[in-house]
This record gives C-alpha cells, structure tokens and sequence, in this order.
C-alpha cells in the first residue's frame, strides 16, 4: 500500500510537470555566451557556398523558379506596403531625421517646377531601410570573408548595396508573433525564441521554405501609437541568438521585421546585435529593418493567408551599405 501511494504520488508529480511544461511555464530557454555565437559564425556559415568571389550571399536562393512561384501568389492583385511614413520630427526613437529642403515652391515661383532635396541617415531605429551585406564586420571580415578594409571613406567596394540594383522578387511569410500571444503587440525586451516560429508554423498552416524573406511582427508601430515612443535601441521585442539556427534550417533568403530583428538587450553579454552578426556576415542575408507590418498584419489576417509576393527595389547607390526603400506585399 505505502509502494503504491509513493508510485501515485510519483505519477501525479509526473503528469504535472508535464502539463507545466506544455504550457512553457517551466521550460528553459537557451542561454548563450559570445564564445557560443562564434562557434555559430562557423556552424552557420555560408562563406564560399556559391564560390569565393560571391556577393549576393541568401539571395542566390531566390532562383528563376523561385521568383515564378512567389508571382502565382498575387491572386487579387491586393498591394500593401511595408515602409514606414518618414517623418522629420526628432523623437526618442528617431535622434536623426532626415532633413526635406524644398529648393523650388508654387510660391513665388514664375516656372513650372517644384523642387526639392533630401537628406536621409537610413540606418538606426525610425526609417524602412535594407541593410547590405557590407553593414556588419566580425573579426575584421565581412560576408564570405571579404576584409572589412574593402569599405573605405569612398564606400564599400564589396558587398555593396549595388549588388541588389536588379530588385528582389520571392515568397514573403509574415510570422505575426504578437498575434500568436494573443496581444495587441510585445512588450520591448521580449525575446522571440525557435518554439514560438515554429508555433507560428503550425498556428498558419504554413512552413518556410528556401529562398524566402520572412517578416517578424512585434507589434513596435503598435505600441508607439498606443504609449508613445522610446528609446528602441535600447530595449525592444525581436529574436533571440537562438534564432538563427532555426533560419539557417529554413534557408531563409531575406530577414525583415518592424523594429532590428535582434531583441535588445540581447542577452549575449558583449554582443549588442548577435541577429545581425550571424544573418549578415556569417550566412550573407540581407536584413529590412524598421518595417511598418499593422497594414500587412490586418490584410494577412482578414485572408488567413501569411503568404505573399514579396518585391522590393533598394536604391542602387555605388559603394553604398544600403538602402532607404518600400517593400511591397501583394496578395
């Protein structure tokens, strides 16, 4: 009888930790050092997978066949846009705005012209932009081993943003994690980990393919209109280190997302933007950052449908380490 009770008691422990565990109450998330993300810097890799000389990187991925497939999915002929409306206020997520001079008004003005100029630092937290293979050095190299002495006060003679000029054409996924937790968006600091992607997998009835450009939803443009902005440099929603693997898996092409794509703070001591040392320089993807995804989030979810065209064209600066830009999804 006591063996019994014992073997009950065992049980029960058993099944309860188990339900704990369903329920991610209690499951460990991984937790890694900058002496384990430079052993993924090799594990990862994609340095000379498409020869020594290459400087498309994921993009080689988006093949012929890959682009005719993703030009099926416009079945309506539903465009939404993924860039964010620039503006020219500073504000604690936008400490460089670009700078829009009119040159020539309808004021007192006898021609038949307007004009004007802009000056844009695209890089940062506020502005829609693609970041070129260039952007990121890791132990003095770039992408497929390139030296990070080939960008210079003239530009970047490799790896450019150049190398894009023909646009890109694919399947766009968009994986809606704040959505999936069932919030209007995630609190910043909130780390996106493998389970929850693959949550969404399932949760969308879809599964990532080779040469696809995923886009994350926290929910960023979401919340700035609820509560304002913050300092999103120093503390946002985005994946975890852990996450590359799991995009290397897939072979995803392109990485997008409405904030860096890396949570911040990491949670890699000594690495501020592990996400981007891995996608950028060890597997040569190209990342969108600051996308605005609320109008692709409403139009997926009105369809059920996460799928779409992707397309996109950076413009084709010489030298440049990316590109101000309006992704376009179609559906």
């Amino acid at each position: 009888m006591k063996n019994h009770t014992l073997l009950s008691l065992t049980l029960a422990l058993t099944l309860a930790s188990g339900v704990v565990l369903a329920m991610g109450t209690t499951q460990s998330k991984p937790t890694l050092t900058r002496a384990d993300v430079d052993r993924m810097m090799t594990e990862l890799s994609n340095w000379g997978r498409w020869g020594k000389e290459d400087q498309l990187g994921a993009i080689n991925l988006i093949t012929a066949a890959k682009r005719k497939q993703a030009l099926a999915l416009a079945k309506e002929g539903v465009v939404v846009s993924l860039a964010r409306e620039t503006n020219t206020e500073k504000a604690e997520d936008n400490s460089d705005p670009y700078e829009h001079t009119m040159t020539m008004t309808g004021t007192g003005n006898p021609g038949p012209f307007s004009l004007d100029s802009f000056r844009i630092s695209f890089h940062g937290y506020q502005h829609t932009h693609l970041d070129a293979l260039c952007h990121m050095f890791w132990q003095g190299k770039m992408y497929n081993g390139f030296s990070q002495e080939e960008v210079s006060r003239t530009g970047a003679a490799k790896l450019a943003i150049t190398n894009l000029k023909q646009g890109i054409m694919t399947r766009g996924i968009l994986m809606d994690m704040a959505k999936l937790k069932g919030v209007a968006y995630l609190e910043p600091g909130t780390p996106i980990y493998p389970e929850d992607l693959e949550a969404w997998e399932k949760k969308a009835g879809l599964k990532l393919a080779s040469g696809d450009a995923v886009f994350i939803r926290t929910g960023r443009w979401a919340r700035r209109a609820a509560v304002g902005p913050w300092n999103v440099a120093q503390k946002s929603a985005g994946l975890h280190a852990s996450c590359a693997r799991w995009l290397k898996q897939r072979d995803v092409a392109l990485l997008g997302s409405d904030a860096a794509s890396d949570v911040l703070p990491s949670g890699v001591a000594g690495l501020s933007h592990p996400i981007h040392q891995l996608v950028l320089v060890a597997m040569g993807m190209n990342i969108f950052d600051n996308c605005d995804l609320e109008g692709l989030s409403e139009a997926a979810a009105k369809r059920n449908r996460w799928e779409f065209l992707l397309t996109a064209a950076p413009i084709p600066l010489i030298g440049g380490t990316g590109s101000p830009l309006n992704p376009i999804a179609t559906f």
